[in-house]
């Protein structure tokens, strides 16, 4: 026994080794420097008509100009830099509404996760402020064209507070978007599970029901009461738990609160906690959302569709139940977004699950806007990024087709004004064996 723990601790020192090592060895773009101009592509503005040949210029990180090109001449004065674009797509960066992203390395080893947090009611804490920069998984998504993410933690019943980052910074700050956009909370089954896996009886379940339900209406009932006395009271002890939650209840920029929470029955008793206390719900999950549409409507909370690459949740459930959910809620009439809670590692292949939901009867546009604009609207950061418009970030990819065709490249990329590298180890893997292979089928030497 003394001889199987040396081993497995030396396995485990080897893994935690390994998975240090594993950081990102691209070196961060500075910060734009003059006028850029791209001239030519293809722009997909989400929020308006496309240009079918476009100008779009940007300056200090931010867009200055969109527009068709004029006919005859198009010259831009001064040190603008020009970007001839024909034949390429311009599209605003790709949208992960709802990830680990930065949080989680290496899951096996558990000092390279960081999105779960001890203790079962921490809404003070926040995600942002534990991603990692040098997470090899960031160029990897950025290569598919996702710019952007919402960074949830998990763990408790209330898990802490969700932030949105940009894919490209030196530090957790720099490459912020907004520290803070809502509560992200874990609200309980409602109903006992039978089911081979399940130890507990009907009875202790219950049980664990009852007790959650009421830790997550106990919390947000101090934290009003607290809101409260300090309101009353300034000079009251201040409390960072009570503070942050009661920061959901009040004021038309009061934070959103993002609930997980997928049957009906949850739906419904998160909606009567929300109506009691005025909370802004988003809902992610969302399976019977199109069940609970009137009453999602009444109360105008979103849905996070969290991926179409899911199996049928019941037995009696349709083959292509998850396939079908986007369209499901764009028929609705419900505001929605999508998502690809799938491991960190595969936040890559979030255009390919709305490429799923377009193949499965929802229109295009509204798959694209599902992983764009929509997303912003959710996550509450529609007035930076999401679309191509004057004013917000130059956050945007040059794609040679439609990014949601799995055979699409991302050609250029830009955050905040920035272009940044857009090789890494998955590049840096296939041009390692192309060369391997390259040598194999070379004529030996004489």
């Amino acid at each position: 026994m003394h001889t199987l723990r040396n081993v497995l601790s030396i396995a485990a020192l080897l893994a935690w080794i390994s998975a240090a090592a594993a950081q990102d060895l691209t070196i961060k773009s500075p910060p734009q420097r003059g006028r850029i101009v791209i001239d030519g592509a293809t722009v997909h503005p989400i929020s308006g008509p496309v240009i079918e040949r476009g100008v779009v210029v940007f300056e200090n990180g931010k867009i200055t100009e969109v527009r068709p090109i004029r006919i005859g001449s198009d010259l831009i004065g001064g040190d603008a830099r020009v970007i001839r674009a024909d034949g390429t797509h311009l599209y605003p960066g790709l949208i992960g509404a709802h990830t680990q992203m930065g949080l989680v390395e290496f899951p096996p080893v558990r000092p390279t996760v960081d999105h779960d947090e001890t203790g079962a009611v921490t809404p003070e804490v926040r995600a942002v402020t534990a991603v990692n920069p040098d997470s090899t998984i960031l160029p990897v998504t950025r290569a598919a064209g996702v710019l952007v993410c919402g960074v949830f933690p998990t763990g408790g019943p209330i898990s802490g507070t969700a932030g949105v980052v940009q894919l490209e910074g030196w530090t957790p700050d720099e490459m912020t978007v907004r520290p803070e956009v809502g509560i992200a909370v874990d609200w309980p089954m409602m109903r006992t599970v039978r089911a081979w896996w399940m130890e507990k009886s009907d009875e202790e379940q219950l049980k664990d029901i009852r007790r959650n339900v009421a830790l997550i209406e106990d919390a947000f009932t101090k934290a009003a009461a607290y809101a409260k006395e300090r309101a009353a009271d300034p000079s009251r002890a201040l409390d960072l738990r009570w503070e942050q939650l009661a920061k959901t209840m009040t004021g038309p920029d009061r934070l959103r609160v993002f609930i997980r929470a997928d049957d009906f029955d949850q739906i419904s008793a998160a909606l009567d906690l929300a109506g009691r206390f005025g909370l802004r719900v988003v809902v992610i999950g969302g399976r019977d959302a199109p069940l609970a549409a009137e009453l999602l409507k009444k109360h105008d909370v979103s849905v996070i569709v969290p991926t179409t690459f899911a199996f049928p949740r019941r037995a009696d459930a349709a083959y292509d139940e998850a396939y079908t959910l986007p369209s499901r809620l764009e028929a609705a009439g419900l505001r929605w977004c999508l998502a690809q809670a799938d491991d960190t590692a595969h936040e890559r292949n979030l255009p390919y699950g709305a490429a799923l939901a377009a193949a499965h009867g929802l229109p295009r546009e509204a798959a694209l806007r599902a992983v764009t604009l929509s997303a912003a609207e959710i996550l509450g950061v529609a007035d930076r990024v999401g679309s191509v418009e004057v004013g917000k970030d130059a956050t945007m990819i040059l794609t040679d087709g439609d990014p949601l065709e799995i055979s699409t490249h991302v050609v250029r990329a830009f955050v905040s004004g920035r272009e940044i590298d857009l090789s890494n180890k998955h590049s840096r893997l296939a041009e390692k064996y192309r060369e391997k292979y390259r040598q194999s089928s070379a004529p030996a030497p004489r």
